[in-house]
């Protein structure tokens, strides 16, 4: 067993299996001259040490992991555009996947035999959308010198890791200056997931902006669900429902604006004339909705590309300037928020 917080190798695998390195070797290349008893003993070390290998030469042509967690969204399909365009342009093949993230980890031996595959499939680096990953994800990627970038991560605090957002504070602060402005003063923020570094920037953007306007934000004004268009549902079921409703809400994405406009129709209640709403994000829903959609615009391609040009300079032993870089949004003013009736 190697010395607690040094790197498993192997000829430490080989010593606790009592075996040589090149009989480890056989059993991490598949070779078949091996026998069931004492590839067993070898997989249950590597098990035990959290072996993941080293990260091989760079082959002709790249390959990328973009990883997800949950069902892809608008915005989840704009960035992997985003992505796949950068890595056309880049000679780079991208491979998609689903991460069970930090809820379903089961500790370092899962991280490493998740990192370990990346790694035997020839992956330069690695690349999460909206993701959450546990510490041992996070060690596992580093002991095998795999790159890592995060698209508006959810959980991850430790400022080392590579990340690519958006400047979500004062997308949030936009909206709600829009709303004030029209002269709503009964405004709600219904967020996505509360954890999520974006959406608490978000939030924060309202909350300065109602407070710089001396606006009250009522309790039950504010909720947190997640991204999904059922939180529009349930949550603008929740807001519609108070005895003093509000008369515009902003809310955390586009998908959740949607859901928020049918709890509205539900409710015989009209948008833009009863209800205003702005969403976030400027996904095709926000264009194909009725009304169609003020929202604030965040690049999302753009973001893509550039988590993947990042991740491909990491890999290529670059320095990056930041380890965490923001794209400008914008305001995008189209019919669901007039002034209140």
């Amino acid at each position: 067993m190697p010395p607690a917080g040094t790197r498993a190798t192997l000829a430490s695998v080989a010593a606790s299996a009592g075996i040589s390195v090149a009989t480890v070797s056989k059993v991490l290349n598949g070779r078949g001259d091996v026998s069931p008893t004492t590839r067993a003993r070898v997989q249950e070390v590597i098990r035990q040490q959290g072996y993941v290998g080293r990260r091989p030469a760079a082959t002709e042509r790249a390959a990328v992991e973009l990883f997800f967690q949950g069902v892809l969204t608008h915005y989840s399909l704009e960035v992997v555009q985003g992505v796949l365009d950068a890595g056309a342009a880049a000679g780079v093949d991208i491979v998609v996947s689903s991460h069970p993230g930090a809820a379903g980890a089961a500790g370092p031996p899962r991280a490493a035999s998740w990192v370990r595959e990346l790694i035997a499939t020839g992956r330069r680096a690695a690349v999460g959308v909206t993701s959450e990953l546990a510490a041992a994800d996070l060690v596992a990627l580093s002991q095998a010198r795999l790159p890592l970038v995060v698209i508006d991560p959810i959980n991850i605090t430790q400022p080392d890791v590579t990340s690519v957002g958006s400047t979500n504070y004062a997308g949030g602060l936009a909206a709600t200056e829009h709303l004030l402005a029209l002269g709503h003063r009964r405004i709600a923020y219904l967020g996505g997931t509360a954890t999520a570094s974006c959406n608490q920037a978000r939030m924060h953007g309202f909350r300065g902006a109602m407070e710089a306007a001396g606006a009250p934000v009522p309790d039950g004004y504010v909720l947190a669900l997640d991204f999904q268009y059922d939180s529009g549902l349930i949550g603008g079921a929740a807001l519609l429902d108070l005895p003093q409703p509000p008369t515009a809400v902003f809310t955390g994405n586009d998908e959740v604006a949607l859901g928020l406009i049918e709890a509205a129709r539900a409710r015989g209640l009209r948008v833009p004339e009863d209800l205003s709403i702005v969403g976030f994000d400027d996904t095709q829903a926000a264009r194909l909705s009725s009304p169609q959609l003020t929202t604030v615009r965040q690049p999302l391609r753009e973001m893509g590309a550039v988590a993947l040009r990042t991740a491909l300079r990491l890999a290529s032993g670059e320095k990056v300037d930041s380890h965490h870089v923001e794209l400008a949004t914008t305001l995008v003013v189209r019919g669901s928020a007039v002034p209140p009736p």
